[in-house]
């Protein structure tokens, strides 16, 4: 699938098999989300355009400034994607920060969306949605259909650091334009809707919460 991009940095596949490590503590796992989320970011960040500004000086001469052409907006999904926040924010310090809270009912494993902190009109030209686990694909589809509905008419992007095969095919199924940058895709699943071996709760891996 053209449109997912699986990232063949050497640091993303060193940082991520520490990561899935049920050992690694979560402090280590905030600092490895936060690292691989900036890998990635960069990955998803480099097609963005571009604009010529004014003539400007460096010390040896003039030359032609030039400044992103769009306004950027991360949407960063509660709670994990809490972790690529910062990550990002680094590397586009002007890009906003939006909000959506959308968790993944354990029965039916339907998502529910319990907050929203999106303005009433778009002040953003793109979005790069932060979501750091794509399992059945279901908390992303409705953060994509969310955003549609929103009034993004841009390719919307997805970072995440795992996903499974099946979360991904449901993605593109349900949105064919989407691009998903990606650490690693895992072709499983368990009966409760978790990648295996993936690297268990994102959410609860980060804030020392029980899980699994």
């Amino acid at each position: 699938m053209s449109s997912v991009k699986i990232s063949k940095h050497p640091l993303v596949a060193h940082k991520l098999s520490i990561l899935r490590n049920k050992n690694t503590k979560p402090k280590q796992v905030r600092e490895l989300l936060n690292e691989i989320g900036q890998l990635l970011g960069y990955e998803a960040t480099a097609d963005l355009p571009i604009k010529e500004t004014n003539i400007l000086t460096s010390p040896l001469g003039e030359y032609t400034g030039v400044e992103l052409a769009t306004k950027i907006g991360f949407v960063v999904v509660l709670r994990s994607g809490l972790s690529f926040a910062e990550a990002l924010h680094e590397i586009i310090p002007s890009a906003r920060i939006l909000h959506l809270g959308i968790f993944r009912e354990k029965v039916s494993l339907q998502p529910v969306e319990y907050y929203n902190k999106l303005p009433s009109v778009p002040n953003v030209d793109q979005v790069i949605v932060l979501e750091p686990m794509i399992a059945t694909g279901g908390t992303a589809i409705a953060a994509i259909s969310i955003l549609r509905d929103w009034g993004i008419k841009s390719k919307i992007k997805f970072v995440t650091v795992c996903a499974s095969k099946q979360g991904i095919e449901n993605i593109i199924e349900n949105h064919h334009d989407v691009e998903i940058f990606v650490g690693a895709v895992d072709e499983v699943l368990d009966e409760r809707g978790y990648i295996v071996p993936g690297l268990g709760d994102a959410g609860d891996r980060l804030y020392d919460t029980p899980y699994l």
